[in-house]
């Protein structure tokens, strides 16, 4: 159930401040200069290097968590042009096919993540060519050394998933190099320009009717959101809004693309989570039971759309308000897939630290998690 006090924390920024005592917001505020800083780091270690050996049969990206959406968010930008696959790995062991002419690049932002860890000595020992990203001094800059990997070090900002720019831009500097990726320094600078403009926009100061993500965050409280991104771009976005609300608000989300989500999540507007319009000449309804919260649709809606995915978007749209559904909507901003994917997740991040905020929710700390680690080991 909601928190009724919910609405009113989100209007007083001294409010948001003590149910943010971990600085998420300030963390999430930070991409711009993460950009900028991770750019300088990757130039300097010698991103450019990877283009001596010419391009990679595929570029393979080993993460997990707030590190492996560095691979989804490099994919999206590259774009289905792209000349060669990349892929996410999330997991232990690499795809069988992964061997000596493909580039595998490792992110883990503390160095220490043993999926990732695992990937990265298997990469080495099939003599794949090899770039690290993730915390100086760790233990995957140490195998970095040892396997003579390209290695970038990060700065964290506080946690994994707040530090996305940071372990994401050295890949997209590395795409740059080996010409899979039109990412110039002037597109970097822009797209850090843009996720200044969203952070003042997002500000706590800013009052919930003008603020874009205080006011999505009280349009979801209460309700289970189906988000669904309109583009492959998109989708990454939607992804990345879903294990926000997880991690950050301790919330459930189910994340979907049109058009794939038409042929089955549509069919949750005809079920036991929906709110069809009552009869309003039933007056024996249970009118508590209409009260009760059910699924909202958000949907992440990309600047580049196929001509049929906007009409099944809108039509979606459509038939959600038609079974008593609520339907959100927030835009990508910007041309280029850079600029529209860090708009999207951007505005993704701010909802769900405003979400857990207003829920009464610490959005900093992930103790099951923590939890879940320390048992592995025992």
């Amino acid at each position: 159930m909601s928190d009724p006090d919910g609405a009113d924390r989100l209007e007083d920024p001294s409010a948001i401040e003590a149910a943010d005592p971990g600085g998420m917001l300030r963390q999430v505020a930070s991409s711009a200069a993460q950009i900028r800083e991770a750019r300088r780091l990757a130039v300097e270690a010698g991103a450019a290097r990877l283009a001596e050996e010419g391009r990679p049969r595929a570029v393979v990206v080993a993460g997990m968590g707030g590190s492996g959406i560095s691979g989804d968010v490099l994919a999206a930008v590259c774009g289905t042009g792209c000349p060669v696959p990349v892929v996410t790995v999330r997991g232990y062991r690499l795809p069988g096919w992964v061997g000596a002419a493909d580039l595998v690049i490792a992110v883990s932002c503390s160095g220490g993540t043993e999926e990732t860890l695992a990937v990265a000595a298997e990469a080495a020992r099939r003599g794949c060519r090899l770039m690290f990203v993730g915390g100086a001094g760790s233990p995957l800059a140490d195998l970095a050394e040892r396997t003579r990997a390209l290695f970038v070090p990060v700065r964290s900002v506080g946690q994994p998933r707040a530090t996305l720019w940071g372990l994401t831009v050295p890949l997209l500097v590395a795409a740059r190099e080996l010409g899979l990726a039109d990412v110039p320094d002037a597109l970097l600078e822009a797209t850090a320009g843009r996720l200044e403009d969203v952070a003042h926009r997002c500000r706590p100061a800013s009052e919930p009717f003008v603020n874009p993500a205080k006011r999505a965050a009280l349009d979801l409280m209460g309700d289970v959101p189906l988000v669904w991104g309109t583009s492959p771009l998109a989708g990454t976005a939607a992804y990345r809004l879903c294990c926000q609300l997880n991690e950050n608000a301790k919330y459930p989300g189910v994340y979907g693309e049109l058009p794939e989500a038409d042929h089955n999540q549509v069919m949750v507007f005809d079920g036991y989570f929906a709110r069809p319009p009552a009869d309003p000449g039933d007056f024996f309804r249970d009118r508590a039971e209409e009260a009760e919260h059910g699924i909202h649709l958000v949907l992440l809606r990309d600047v580049d759309e196929h001509p049929q995915v906007r009409k099944r978007r809108e039509v979606s749209a459509e038939l959600a308000a038609a079974r008593g559904v609520p339907v959100t909507e927030l835009a990508a901003e910007g041309v280029h897939p850079l600029e529209r994917i860090a708009t999207l997740i951007a505005l993704a991040d701010y909802v769900t630290v405003y979400l857990a905020i207003a829920l009464g929710v610490d959005p900093t700390p992930v103790p099951a998690i923590q939890d879940l680690k320390a048992r592995i080991v025992e």
